[in-house]
């Protein structure tokens, strides 16, 4: 039986899309003039595009300076239709532009560590369609701390001054990460299901614009049942120890468990923990149990909180700089995903079955290798979308 918060047929706000939260690296700042030598986004307006997953008929905005060390001074903020209904444009719409405010004030301030929901504003939106959010800084925040989502594959612009409501602003700069921006809700009865994982699922291999991330591959899928699906992935997460963003384990409340209306959990992560854990006999010993205590902890934290919680199979890196020469880290491999397709979750979903070599099955097979022998390209992904059961996400 599924474990499930159950529909009443009313509606109620649930997130339609995320992006995990995480401290901006150096490289992934914002170019000059944009960031300057003591803070960002001063006089600049930012406004990026991303994709509803589940429709409704008011929608709201959140903002996150999880890990800003200033004030987050937000001074006016918008959503709108993007021009042609593209992603990773900056044109919008003229006539859509519909101011976001916070408490009835167009202007806000978010401390450290916290977030913002914007008010309600009526807006449809299908399931499908993209939304324009664009948000000015006119002091910008002070020091470097920014929160941002770098691996958006999603193109997103910058101008100078005040172009929140412009629709077609001039001079924009472009760049392929999201910021500030964490979630949008819908007011709608559908409930969502929310991927847990690393690179793999934050689409490294994909086409930037083109939605071919094995999530936006699902989603495709899906779309005829109103279920969300939302991205709660970041490249290089581990589940047991923070490297770029906070482990899967420690972030579990945060983009999982504290998210409006996910019913289903699918993780898909733990590659990283093998593959940067030394490459000796005491070393990948640990790392087994240490990973499948975390997994079991996830299942007991996501039933408290009536999610059914699902496990991927890891997927091959024979050929990767994770692979060795002694096969440690394959043998590591292959008993994780044994005890993920022997119950440790709710169900499994054999990811490592769908993509590998059946001649050499420690590889990925050549036609889904995105080139590095661990990511994989668009048609990779879209075995893998292909693979979720549709049975396990019965509202």
């Amino acid at each position: 039986m599924l474990i499930g918060r159950g529909l009443s047929g009313s509606s109620r706000w649930v997130h339609t899309w995320t992006a995990m939260p995480q401290l901006t690296e150096p490289d992934n700042l914002p170019p000059a003039p944009f960031t300057g030598p003591g803070s960002v986004l001063a006089d600049t307006t930012l406004r990026q595009t991303l994709r509803i997953t589940a429709g409704g008929r008011r929608l709201r905005v959140r903002l996150s300076n999880t890990f800003g060390g200033a004030d987050l001074p937000i001074t006016a903020a918008a959503v709108a239709r993007p021009a042609g209904g593209a992603i990773g444009v900056a044109g919008i719409r003229p006539g859509t532009s519909c101011p976001l405010l916070f408490g009835g004030n167009p202007a806000v301030t978010i401390p450290p560590g916290a977030q913002i929901v914007s008010d309600p504003v009526d807006v449809a939106v299908a399931a499908g369609a993209a939304l324009t959010v664009s948000v000015y800084l006119a002091d910008g925040q002070q020091g470097l701390a920014l929160t941002s989502h770098p691996g958006s594959r999603t193109t997103s612009w910058l101008i100078a001054g005040d172009h929140h409501t412009a629709v077609n602003p001039v001079g924009a700069t472009a760049v392929d990460h999201w910021y500030l921006i964490s979630g949008v809700e819908v007011q709608a009865g559908a409930p969502g299901l929310a991927l847990l994982g690393d690179s793999l699922t934050d689409g490294r291999g994909s086409t930037t614009n083109g939605h071919d991330r094995w999530p936006d591959q699902l989603f495709d899928r899906l779309r005829d049942t109103g279920i969300a699906v939302l991205n709660q992935a970041a490249g290089g997460n581990r589940v047991l120890r923070d490297g770029l963003g906070p482990s899967a384990l420690a972030r579990l409340d945060r983009d999982v468990l504290a998210v409006s209306g996910v019913r289903w959990m699918l993780v898909f992560t733990g590659v990283n923990d093998i593959g940067t854990a030394p490459a000796d006999e005491p070393s990948q010993r640990q790392v087994v149990p240490d990973l499948l205590g975390a997994y079991r902890q996830m299942v007991v934290r996501g039933h408290a909180s009536d999610i059914a919680v699902y496990g991927a199979t890891l997927t091959p890196f024979g050929g990767n700089i994770y692979d060795d020469p002694g096969r440690l880290r394959e043998r590591s491999r292959q008993a994780v995903n044994t005890a993920i397709r022997g119950g440790i979750f709710d169900a499994a979903v054999d990811f490592d079955a769908a993509v590998r070599d059946p001649g050499t099955p420690d590889r990925l097979a050549a036609r889904f290798d995105a080139g590095d022998h661990l990511h994989l390209n668009p048609a990779g992904y879209a075995t893998l979308a292909a693979t979720v059961p549709r049975r396990l996400l019965q509202v």
